[in-house]
């Protein structure tokens, strides 16, 4: 699960879009009691419980867009984020956890058709990903940066699949990463959706008619922290996979308003060292599942 996060640091810059969008959310993780598994065995750690509350906030501006022949897209963009976690942690006797987490990033993206069959996507930016939510904390230590390719073939015209590499300095020099990336829509009376862009969503949505729509869906998120602790540099990694459902109402021509209910079903959560061997260890830390709520707004100009 600790890779996760690494999954979400290169991914990040790959929502390339062709108009601009903004959007706003809001996240509630009901409380539950904290644990560790080795991947055999399961073990409460003492009354040790959490809760969290994140806020988050999206920008895309495509900077250009351009059709070809085949009506694919030239896409120059940026792209912002801002995220912001407050943990509400509880009878803790070891400091595997943080109770604040700020990330702030921002990228270039360009997205380019190579002939009918195939598109080049790539990124470059950086972010600051801190323990704290105080921009006078900022250090130099708690910023990444990033660069990717991503080779995308159009299986169908609902189907994308992309293989690529990216590179960042999650453990403190540049590593390079394996980079994959599925775009899939069935669209008719029901409609699905898999993508895996920033994260992992999966929807299946019903468009009850044009200003309401019910989705039931599965996603995957999180964010992560770098600091410093008894002298040595550490990743705390904060991801959860949730699923409900989420009805929308669409405000005018530009407004989109949803309200999610469900479950946060897991919630993996532990600072480790930031060394590349952090990854494999066996023993993991998470909050037990709890139930979940969420609001975004969403503006499409």
């Amino acid at each position: 699960m600790k890779f996760i996060i690494l999954f979400f640091l290169t991914f990040t810059c790959y929502d390339i879009v062709a108009q601009i969008q903004i959007q706003v959310k809001t996240e509630y993780l009901g409380e539950s009691s904290y644990r560790k598994t080795d991947g055999k065995t399961y073990q409460k750690v003492g009354d040790a419980k959490g809760s969290a509350v994140i806020y988050q906030a999206d920008v895309h501006i495509p900077l250009s867009v351009k059709l070809n022949e085949k009506n694919r897209p030239t896409i120059w963009s940026i792209s912002g984020r801002f995220a912001q976690a407050r943990l509400n942690n509880r009878n803790f006797d070891e400091p595997i956890v943080t109770d604040r987490i700020m990330n702030v990033g921002l990228n270039l993206n360009h997205l380019r058709p190579l002939n009918h069959k195939w598109s080049i996507m790539a990124s470059i930016g950086g972010g600051t990903y801190m323990p704290s939510t105080e921009f006078s904390q900022i250090r130099f230590k708690n910023t990444l940066g990033s660069i990717g390719t991503v080779f995308i073939y159009h299986l169908s015209s609902n189907l994308d699949l992309g293989v690529g590499a990216a590179i960042n300095n999650s453990f403190g020099y540049p590593m390079l990463f394996p980079a994959l990336y599925l775009n899939w829509k069935m669209e008719r009376k029901y409609n699905v959706e898999i993508n895996v862009l920033d994260g992992l969503e999966m929807c299946f949505r019903y468009d009850l008619n044009n200003i309401f729509r019910l989705n039931v869906i599965g996603e995957m998120n999180g964010q992560t922290a770098l600091l410093e602790q008894d002298g040595k540099d550490k990743i705390f990694s904060h991801a959860y996979i949730i699923g409900g459902v989420r009805p929308e109402i669409k405000i005018g021509d530009n407004i989109f308003l949803n309200v999610t209910a469900g479950v946060n079903a897991w919630r993996p959560s532990q600072i480790t060292e930031r060394t590349i061997k952090s990854i494999f260890k066996k023993q993991q830390y998470y909050f037990k599942a709890s139930p979940y709520v969420a609001t975004q707004l969403k503006i499409v100009l």
